[in-house]
């Protein structure tokens, strides 16, 4: 009775939660538009617009976090391989050994089973690591929002907002893993692993400080075994840099909340909802459908055809977004179900979908090289045409390596220049969109945030045009602020992480390191290539790039290797980042987003890495090359 009544709950406080999530971005959508409409149609403009998405990102994530704490999405499960789908249960199976519990054979018995296995183990330890994070973001919001004052300056809201609702959203969570683990008749698995947590998180706050292991030591092997567990990515980066604290890392909880929210809620990462929008939008209305099917009919009847049309598109609307993952989200929700419709298996889909997702931030305009560019002194004009002789060569290696693993993918028939002629026009919807995204930006009309959110408007007229039903375009913006949500948090889990790491000098001395190995070109540009692979496993390419390009850039500098050449190389390693366990971003991304499981992914992308890896070493070879003469 209680386990049908807690479910029943569930699932009308996530059908609310999702609905508050679409209303959010809805919002968004408007206030962004409207303030593009002001400028160029009445020489005007909203003035908040920048802080109104800013908050309406953290409401967005804080109504998301609830989801994310009980969902499959954003965790590696190397043991079980389960679904990434974002919309199971948190521990399906945890504690149930078919009627053997103690206390006879009653199904509805609350207390322990009379054998609990390791991976019953395993899924204690991710539920009290994830009811750790939740304590924390709760409690350290809490005070962040009682310790703030003052006023928004453009939009007049209180400072203390913006925390006190992200400690809400932790409070949400904590009540949904409660119904989740209800429903499941474990209440008692609850309360434990709740008891233990708060205890944790009681004792990091009142222990002294531990000298057993530096604090970047402990953050990381903490963050791997909550992430080798089975723990949400984001639960186990907020969970490890607060326990770090007990060995020395100088980051309170009101302060590791307060990085968290300015990671998640800068500006540029509005273009991820607008980007995921536009994509649901283009399949729901079909108009993904018919771009995909003019590409087919081009070169569809060739050896992975449509792999190589991603490819091609990838290419083409590169930069478009300023942002990698709001590509891979794009490219998941618009070919993901063309690419399996035709053939391809949903894990090679998705890989393939990641790894074009890769040439976003090489091939210009890349906020990457931007960042790099005020981080490090470049040119920017000189980093930009150097991203793009880069995106070129790795687009060639990806294309090497989709002809070669594409075999499964249905051919289709050569079709006649008539049929491609009509097929053209009914795609031409989907060439307005390319239109108004690139063309927009690179023309300098609009910035990548506000060209997003146009296309997301555009797309959503298009779909009003070819009369997709509301309830379809209402689905599109409930599980885009899913998925946002998702994605944000985990943007925003690893800017304490990545804070932390830093203070604790690791860049420096790994930096350090490779400078030992003297004036050789070769030697330095292959140890600063491991040196930023390694990186790249578990840091966001913005975080990076302003923590280690000024750390890198003048050991190879001394070793002769041009700046921008090695600027580029140092972007092109972050990104391929992307496509590396145990973080992933781009692969958690398209997982996320299509429920392909992660792990699965991983393995398919690895003929997608080994070609990036390529291009990365010819072009590693080039600047050394270069450097000797």
């Amino acid at each position: 009775m209680i386990a049908n009544a807690a479910q029943a709950f569930w699932l009308q406080l996530e059908r609310t939660l999702e609905l508050a999530g679409a209303f959010l971005l809805a919002l968004l959508l408007v206030t962004i538009s409207f303030s593009v409409l002001l400028r160029y149609v009445a020489e005007s403009g909203f003035t908040g617009a920048e802080e109104a998405a800013s908050w309406l990102l953290v409401a967005l994530v804080s109504i998301g976090l609830p989801l994310a704490s009980t969902a499959r999405g954003l965790r590696i499960d190397l043991f079980e391989g389960g679904p990434a789908s974002g919309h199971g249960h948190h521990h399906a199976q945890v504690l149930r050994r078919s009627s053997q519990f103690v206390g006879g054979g009653n199904t509805e018995s609350w207390l322990w089973p009379r054998r609990i296995a390791l991976r019953d183990l395993r899924a204690l330890f991710s539920g009290t690591i994830t009811l750790l994070a939740c304590i924390i973001l709760m409690s350290g919001s809490g005070r962040a929002a009682l310790d703030l004052g003052g006023v928004s300056p453009s939009l007049g809201l209180s400072e203390g907002l913006r925390p006190a609702v992200l400690s809400a959203g932790g409070v949400l969570a904590i009540v949904a893993i409660l119904l989740h683990h209800l429903a499941e008749r474990r209440f008692l698995a609850f309360v434990s692993m709740l008891v233990v947590a708060a205890g944790a998180h009681w004792a990091v706050g009142a222990a002294p400080i531990l000298s057993l292991a530096s604090p970047s030591v402990m953050i990381c092997c903490l963050a791997l075994a909550a992430i080798f567990a089975g723990t949400p990515l984001p639960h186990a980066f907020i969970a490890a840099a607060y326990v770090a604290v007990a060995f020395g890392a100088p980051m309170p909880e009101e302060a590791m909340a307060a990085a968290t929210l300015s990671g998640m809620s800068r500006y540029l990462l509005t273009a991820i909802p607008f980007f995921l929008l536009a994509g649901a939008l283009l399949t729901a209305s079909g108009i993904a459908s018919d771009l995909v099917r003019f590409a087919a009919a081009l070169v569809g009847h060739r050896r992975a055809g449509l792999g190589q049309t991603v490819l091609l598109t990838g290419v083409l609307f590169s930069g478009a977004s300023g942002s990698s993952i709001a590509n891979a989200a794009f490219g998941t929700a618009a070919f993901m179900p063309q690419l399996t419709k035709r053939g391809t298996p949903p894990e090679r889909a998705g890989a393939l979908i990641a790894a074009v997702s890769v040439l976003d931030n090489i091939i210009p305009p890349s906020i990457a090289f931007l960042i790099l560019a005020a981080a490090a002194d470049l040119s920017t004009g000189k980093l930009l045409a150097g991203g793009f002789v880069a995106g070129l060569v790795m687009a060639a290696t990806l294309a090497v390596a989709i002809h070669f693993n594409g075999a499964t993918t249905a051919s289709a028939d050569r079709v006649s220049a008539g049929e491609c002629r009509r097929l053209g026009v009914r795609a031409l919807p989907a060439f307005g969109l390319g239109i108004i995204v690139v063309a927009g930006i690179r023309a300098g009309v609009v910035a990548p945030t506000e060209a997003a959110a146009l296309a997301a408007a555009y797309t959503l007229v298009a779909a009003i045009l070819k009369r997709t039903a509301i309830q379809e375009i209402g689905v599109t913006f409930r599980q885009s602020a899913r998925e946002t949500a998702a994605i944000l948090l985990l943007i925003g889990s690893a800017t304490p992480f990545a804070f932390l790491i830093a203070v604790d000098g690791v860049a420096a001395q790994v930096s350090s390191a490779a400078a030992w190995l003297g004036s050789n070109p070769f030697l330095v540009i292959a140890a600063l290539n491991l040196l930023l692979l390694g990186v790249g496993l578990f840091f966001d390419i913005g975080a990076a790039i302003l923590l280690f390009a000024p750390l890198t850039l003048p050991v190879a500098v001394s070793a002769g290797i041009d700046s921008i050449h090695f600027g580029v190389i140092l972007v092109v390693n972050l990104m391929i980042g992307g496509l590396t366990p145990p973080v992933g971003i781009l692969v958690q991304t398209v997982g996320n987003a299509s429920g392909v499981p992660v792990v699965a992914l991983f393995a398919a992308s690895r003929p997608y890495l080994l070609a990036l890896l390529s291009a990365l070493a010819l072009l590693s070879f080039s600047a050394a090359l270069a450097a000797c003469f």
